[in-house]
C-alpha cells in the first residue's frame, strides 16, 4: 500500500494532473479534452494521463480514434484515509496552541 500511496501522491503533485482529475469528476473525456485548458500537445496531455494512470487514478480505453480516461476514485478514498489518521494529531496540537493563547490573554 505504501507504493501506491507513493504514487498517488506523486501523481497529485502536479497542479495540470489535479485539475485534469477535477475535469474527470464531469465524466469521461479524451485525452484532447483534457489538454485543451493548458494550451498543451495531445503528447502533453497523454504523458500526463499515463502518470494518473500508472497511480491507479485514471483509466484509459480506445473508442475509434479517441482515447478516453474516466476517474477512478478508490485511490482518491485510500490517500484520504491516510490522511485521516494525522487529523487527530493536528486538532490536539491545535486545541493546544489554543489553550496557550488563551492563557497568554488571560
Amino acid at each position: 500500500m505504501v507504493e501506491r500511496l507513493d504514487a498517488t501522491f506523486a501523481a497529485l503533485a502536479d497542479p495540470t494532473r489535479r485539475a485534469m482529475l477535477a475535469r474527470l469528476t464531469g465524466g469521461e473525456r479524451s485525452i484532447g479534452e483534457l489538454a485543451e485548458p493548458f494550451a498543451m500537445s495531445f503528447a502533453g496531455a497523454a504523458k500526463h494521463v499515463g502518470v494518473l494512470e500508472r497511480a491507479g487514478l485514471v483509466e484509459r480505453r480506445k473508442a475509434g480514434r479517441q482515447q478516453l480516461c474516466r476517474l477512478k476514485a478508490e485511490r482518491l478514498r485510500e490517500a484520504d484515509q491516510w490522511l485521516r489518521q494525522w487529523e487527530s494529531f493536528w486538532n490536539s496540537t491545535l486545541e493546544r496552541l489554543e489553550a496557550i493563547v488563551a492563557q497568554d490573554r488571560g
